[in-house]
């Protein structure tokens, strides 16, 4: 069990120095990582999984090569601490970002702030970053990969959905491909990790997905989040091609799908939102 009695032990053992820090878990908790306050200037996170523990390393390495390139705050290593105490994974110490996530806190200015950050991230020379794979969840990679995953998905809910306009959408997004050379992907773009402080977008969060490759999944939030006014303004703030735009819905369909067919668990109010998702996204 991953509680505040673990971090301090571990800390304690591996990190002396911060023995007497309070800690305390961060509310709501994250599903990859559990997430805790050290005192009041760092952060635990502590992997749930093996599937998310390979995920420390990467961020360790590079999230401090891409920070002096980006136009908000991102996540600061302090440490690494290593497995013990029966826990069996790397875990990682970070600077404390102040902020609400956006889902608690919408500002209007969200969409051009967002899209500032990813045509910065985007620009990052990518030189030796990691390509897509099983860490980063194949984002940055090709949607074939959840190709028989949507169809089955689509199949389970033909009497409740336009069956016919999800495999359009789906199939079209198919047929196009990014060809140009790998950019930064963040891997995980949502608003519970956009973090807004003073009516702007202040910091970006949890770059457990990091990869480079194809940034269309970064665009999922175009139809996640944003609607009218301002999905039409980030779109024209991030001038990217059709295909990747299509890539980008496709990316966002495929996770309501799997979610409301129960392919994969999830809660009642996660449940309701991708219900909601998948309504936008097949009216549009």
């Amino acid at each position: 069990m991953i509680d505040e009695l673990l971090v301090r032990r571990l800390v304690a053992n591996q990190f002396p120095k911060w023995k007497e820090l309070p800690v305390r878990p961060i509310i709501p908790g994250g599903w990859d990582n559990k997430t805790f306050r050290l005192g009041e200037e760092m952060v635990v996170r502590m992997p749930s999984g093996e599937e998310y523990a390979v995920q420390v390393e990467k961020e360790q390495r590079w999230l401090p090569k891409l920070a002096p390139h980006l136009p908000v705050a991102i996540p600061e290593p302090v440490a690494m601490g290593k497995p013990g105490e029966g826990y069996p994974f790397n875990w990682s110490i970070y600077r404390y970002l102040e902020g609400e996530p956006a889902a608690y806190a919408p500002i209007a200015d969200l969409p051009a702030g967002l899209a500032q950050f990813l045509a910065a991230l985007q620009a990052v020379d990518a030189t030796g970053g990691p390509p897509p794979g099983s860490h980063s969840f194949h984002r940055g990679g090709s949607l074939t990969i959840y190709d028989d995953e949507t169809r089955r998905a689509i199949s389970g809910l033909k009497d409740k959905i336009d069956a016919k306009r999800a495999t359009q959408l789906w199939e079209e997004a198919l047929a196009t491909h990014w060809e140009k050379p790998p950019v930064w992907v963040h891997g995980d773009i949502s608003a519970g990790n956009l973090l807004v402080q003073e009516g702007s977008l202040s910091a970006v969060i949890d770059f457990g997905q990091l990869t480079v490759g194809d940034p269309a999944c970064d665009l999922a939030i175009a139809w996640t989040l944003f609607k009218g006014e301002s999905r039409a303004l980030f779109q024209a703030a991030l001038p990217l091609d059709s295909g990747t735009w299509a890539r980008g819905r496709a990316w966002a369909l495929w996770k309501a799908l799997i979610t409301t067919s129960g392919i994969v668990e999830t809660n009642s109010r996660e449940g309701k939102e991708c219900w909601c998702i998948l309504e936008e996204l097949l009216s549009c």
